[in-house]
């Protein structure tokens, strides 16, 4: 007779019902993309792009699901547990936001070649859907293998949170989320309960990823003010914009042509986990931003001083964000006597930077933790194609101010010579 634990992940395992969901999903997905290709639709080639983003869901689908085929087998072990719930919630999901977007096409009719209408726009918001559903499944599946219980959450005391609360779940309930995240930030059950549910779950599906916290804690930075920077930046801010794309963004601005400093915030459909703000110039042209790797309110309070940022959807009244632009917590760096005496010998110190050799490190990136100065990464950013680590390539996902410690010398025989004075008489014999 088989156990509890062990009939519970048998039903957690893919079954054959599993498989003609994915199947029908498929075939709604191949529609979808005969739809959206049709020229007379006349769909922009800019993200989040339909005609792109639909067939690269599609073939990432069957590769992540064609190891669980036939038998169950993946890879030689049956899958269970948190990834069987997983693959389960994307496709049922999957196969609804399809759904949706099939029905639009079949009410709007002749209306969805008009760019200006409503089942026009909202298929536009399915796109941004789509793209984010697609983020996601890459997120928990890179290289087509289930990593959601190892998945790093960028920022550390969020990353401790969802471990300590949910252990290696990648997919919680909201009902369960919420009440678990109302223990370490308080928030009012309705209205913004509600508000806050539509900000997180970017797949709109009822539960909540740790992609999506990931991103979500990235987006309102840092831990200890999160609801509040939240508050303040996606429910009273004016300037705020959800589920807008670059296109969108472009032809609000345009109606502040008038007035330049006029700019518009949202979260970038190309840089998940990092913000897109635009704004009117002086000439009159529209310029849209990805500020890396700084706090939103950092970077409004910045172009308010240069006068970029003046006016929030045009409107007259700027809030003030300076009780959320509070220094980040800065990491210590000890230097130990290895690095000193190395660099020593090579006629230098481990705390000057090593691009420039005129300022100090301050800043750590992350995850590989290599140390420069704060210029120099902004000028390597703004030189290089990429987002990269300029020493050894890798992606950066953050950045942290450090103070570097310098190592101190411990002068010993130094402090025995002054030891061994105090023992000598002022007769100058040593005693016996």
């Amino acid at each position: 007779m088989a156990t509890a634990s062990s009939e519970d992940d048998k039903c957690q395992r893919p079954t054959c019902g599993d498989h003609r969901l994915v199947n029908k999903a498929l075939r709604r997905l191949d529609k979808l993309h005969e739809l959206c290709t049709d020229p007379r639709l006349g769909l922009r080639s800019s993200p989040p792009y339909l005609p792109e983003l639909v067939p690269d869901t599609a073939s990432l689908l069957r590769r992540v699901w064609e190891p669980y085929r036939g038998l169950g087998v993946a890879l030689g072990r049956a899958p269970g547990g948190e990834e069987a719930t997983y693959l389960r919630l994307h496709v049922r999901n999957l196969l609804d936001k399809t759904d949706r977007a099939l029905l639009l096409f079949k009410d709007g009719r002749e209306k969805m070649f008009d760019e200006a209408s409503s089942c026009r726009r909202n298929l536009t918001k399915m796109s941004l859907l789509f793209s984010h559903m697609l983020w996601e499944l890459k997120a928990i599946f890179p290289g087509e293998l289930y990593h959601g219980d190892t998945y790093k959450v960028m920022k550390k005391e969020a990353q401790g949170f969802w471990r300590t609360t949910f252990g290696n779940k990648c997919i919680v309930q909201w009902s369960i989320f919420a009440e678990r995240l109302r223990r370490a930030h308080s928030f009012e059950e309705g209205m913004e309960s509600m508000a806050l549910k539509s900000t997180i779950d970017l797949t709109c599906n009822d539960h909540i990823s740790i992609f999506e916290f990931d991103i979500f804690t990235r987006l309102f930075q840092p831990w200890s003010s999160l609801l509040r920077n939240w508050n303040q930046l996606a429910v009273s801010h004016p300037g705020y914009m959800a589920f807008l794309t670059y296109n969108q963004a472009v032809a609000r601005l345009e109606h502040y042509l008038h007035r330049p400093g006029s700019y518009i915030f949202r979260l970038s459909c190309t840089r998940m986990g990092q913000w897109a703000i635009g704004h009117v110039t002086n000439e009159g042209s529209i310029v849209q931003t990805i500020p890396e790797n700084t706090p939103l309110a950092q970077s409004l309070l910045r172009g308010f001083n240069d006068g970029c940022y003046l006016y929030p959807d045009g409107r007259e009244v700027n809030p003030d964000l300076t009780t959320l632009h509070e220094p980040g917590h800065k990491g210590k760096v000890k230097v130990t006597q290895e690095q000193y005496d190395l660099y020593c010998e090579a006629g230098t110190s481990f705390q000057l930077c090593k691009i420039c050799a005129e300022k100090d490190k301050d800043t750590r990136i992350q995850p590989c933790g290599h140390l420069l100065c704060q210029r120099c990464l902004t000028s390597w950013l703004q030189k290089s194609a990429g987002h990269t680590c300029p020493y050894c390539r890798c992606d950066i996902r953050g950045t942290q101010p450090v103070d570097i410690e310098p190592y101190v010398l411990e002068c010993k025989e130094e402090e025995e010579d002054i030891s061994a004075l105090r023992k000598v008489p002022a007769g100058g014999v040593t005693q016996q």
